[in-house]
């Protein structure tokens, strides 16, 4: 019986299983030496010298070799959509995109609504005081999360309007 696997480094001992079988009978029959070379290479056909001369060592039992699960190609098809091959209908597309873009049209309205709110709160940076603000160290914290919630808003509002660009008209 002749052996000779390559086994990849990615996939180690996933693909190969190293063990100690023993009293098969048609292994038997043939001296059974398996040497482990460098490069996850394993080999029973090679000799002695060979073995040597390749850096390989003797390796004590058998190798069973398990079939693994083949590696699907990656695809840039988006998650949900159509099997590959399979076209969409040119009006079923121009719904899609026009929903999308009423979607997206409707949440830039209600951000950029939100950010004339928070600046106006905001107010230049002096926002009116509260009742429960007479620590100024709270007043301060407010101002400090305004700012940024005016920050967010209008990072939200650019990748909104990436998005809408994107999109076909």
């Amino acid at each position: 019986m002749k052996l000779d696997v390559k086994i990849s480094p990615r996939l180690g001992l996933a693909w190969m299983l190293i063990g100690l079988v023993g009293g098969l009978p048609a292994l038997a029959a043939e001296p059974n030496v398996t040497y482990k070379c460098p490069g996850h290479i394993y080999s029973n056909t090679m000799t002695a010298k060979e073995a040597k001369d390749k850096g390989c060592t003797i390796l004590e039992g058998s190798v069973t070799v398990i079939q693994g699960t083949k590696v699907r190609p990656t695809s840039n098809a988006v998650p949900g959509s159509s099997p590959a091959g399979s076209k969409v209908d040119p009006a079923d597309q121009r719904t899609r995109d026009t929903d999308a873009r009423r979607i997206l049209e409707g949440e830039l309205k209600r951000e950029e609504d939100r950010l004339v709110g928070l600046k106006s709160e905001y107010n230049n940076g002096e926002p009116e005081r509260r009742g429960d603000e007479k620590n100024y160290q709270k007043y301060i914290e407010r101002t400090a999360d305004l700012k940024a919630q005016i920050e967010r808003k209008t990072s939200d509002i650019a990748a909104i309007r990436r998005e809408l660009a994107k999109l076909p008209q």
